[in-house]
């Protein structure tokens, strides 16, 4: 038993440390929600595994020093052998019960996901229509004034969804709060001081001051309206629920990703954020040196391009002067591929078209100083049923509060913005 235990554990551990690699790496190609769920799984099993350990040796101490060797020089077979004395004291009743104590965790780990699931397929029975309101909070649905709260296990799916298609939630830091968060930017620098003889009693060492300027997020709506027939609702051979839900997915990541790349209204987007970029050189692949040398060295480690297509079409016929293509094949990327240009990743999405989808614009840095604010259980959704009544359609709109803004100090700005036909 105890050696199926601990054979258990260190493959649970092996797989754990499998997954940390994967994510450090960027390797991983499934959403986070997967990866979540895999996590969960192999923890649980792990505690329980350790648990189940832990009354093992305990029932051992308990048992006396029978079936232990006195021979201090005996070989691995005898320690086996005595090994397997030790386990021998374990009677099936107390086998048994540490069958169960892995089975209990196991059980109510599956009952958890169970009751995720549930809640989950009676909000979006509800928002069809298909449940009424009293069933879905019998359900574990939250509704108040007209407002349905999103699960937390489908938040984190339509999270999960904006990460892979919002590039900025992708590479950023994201914060879950229930308040205002702050981040001190530095705008001063600390200045040491060197002497070339000792200090005299009369020669104190110069104070030198480190300013901060407390920058905060400031979360605010953001929300998207779906529209849906009545007819499509009430067809009820189709999985409607799954296609309103996939439909408020998209909405509010196209909303919430324009609002981080372009919004006007939002001081911190990355359009506005980032430090333009007026190259010197005339030739287009001196023009991308110069960029990438502009960065600030602290900022390369993590530093990748976010072009748009019009860009990518630019440069996808660019050599270098020894003849190779200036943009090159990055296959090492796991499950797909992708680009380098001048040795860093190169990431291509619309969202950096803003409403000018024929300049060619290109952004370099380090992306992880986008900040991010969730604010926890705040993601609704309202079912628009009069609103829409004289056109047979109903509006779903969903809700959430949070915050994105490219945050830096003014000697270290993390991005820069270059335009080639602006």
């Amino acid at each position: 038993m105890k050696k199926y235990l601990l054979r258990r554990k260190a493959q649970l551990e092996k797989r754990l440390k499998q997954l940390k690699e994967l994510l450090e790496k960027g390797s991983e190609t499934r959403s986070m929600e997967e990866v979540q769920a895999e996590v969960d799984e192999l923890t649980a099993d792990l505690d329980a595994v350790n648990e189940a350990l832990a009354e093992l040796d305990e029932t051992v101490d308990s048992g006396g020093d029978e079936g232990e060797e006195d021979d201090a020089n005996e070989d691995d077979e005898e320690q086996d052998e005595g090994e397997e004395e030790k386990r021998s004291i374990l009677t099936q009743e107390q086998r048994a019960g540490l069958t169960n104590i892995i089975n209990q965790s196991l059980s109510s780990r599956v009952q958890v996901k169970t009751n995720e699931m549930k809640t989950r397929n009676a909000f979006c029975r509800y928002l069809v229509g298909q449940i009424s309101e009293s069933e879905a909070r019998a359900m574990g649905v939250q509704t108040h004034g007209g407002n349905v709260l999103v699960p937390e296990a489908l938040a984190k799916e339509i999270i999960s969804y904006a990460q892979e298609e919002n590039l900025l939630r992708k590479y950023g830091k994201v914060l879950q709060t229930k308040g205002t968060q702050g981040f001190p930017i530095l705008i001063k620098k600390a200045k040491a001081n060197r002497v070339k003889t000792e200090r005299a009693l009369n020669q104190p060492i110069p104070e030198t001051d480190i300013e901060f300027d407390e920058y905060y997020l400031n979360p605010t709506e953001t929300d998207a309206l779906v529209l849906v027939t009545k007819k499509l609702l009430a067809m009820s051979e189709m999985n409607v629920e799954r296609i309103v839900v996939d439909e408020l997915k998209k909405a509010y990541v196209r909303e919430e990703a324009e609002f981080f790349f372009n919004s006007a209204d939002n001081p911190g987007a990355l359009i506005r954020k980032a430090v333009a970029f007026t190259p010197t050189a005339t030739d287009i692949y001196d023009k991308f040196v110069q960029l990438k040398n502009s960065l600030p060295t602290s900022m390369l480690k993590n530093a990748r391009w976010m072009i748009n297509r019009a860009a990518l079409t630019a440069i996808e016929t660019i050599k270098t002067a020894d003849g190779f293509p200036l943009l090159r094949p990055d296959i090492g990327l796991e499950g797909g591929f992708g680009y380098r240009l001048l040795g860093f990743p190169v990431d291509v999405t619309d969202f950096v078209d803003a409403d000018t989808p024929n300049i060619q614009r290109l952004y370099f840095g380090d992306f992880s100083t986008f900040y991010i604010q969730d604010v926890i259980g705040t993601m609704e959704v309202t079912k628009l049923i009069e609103k829409y009544a004289d056109t047979n359609h109903v509006g779903f709109k969903i809700w959430h509060l949070n915050d994105g803004q490219l945050v830096y100090g003014p000697f270290e700005p993390s991005v820069f913005k270059l335009e080639l036909n602006a």
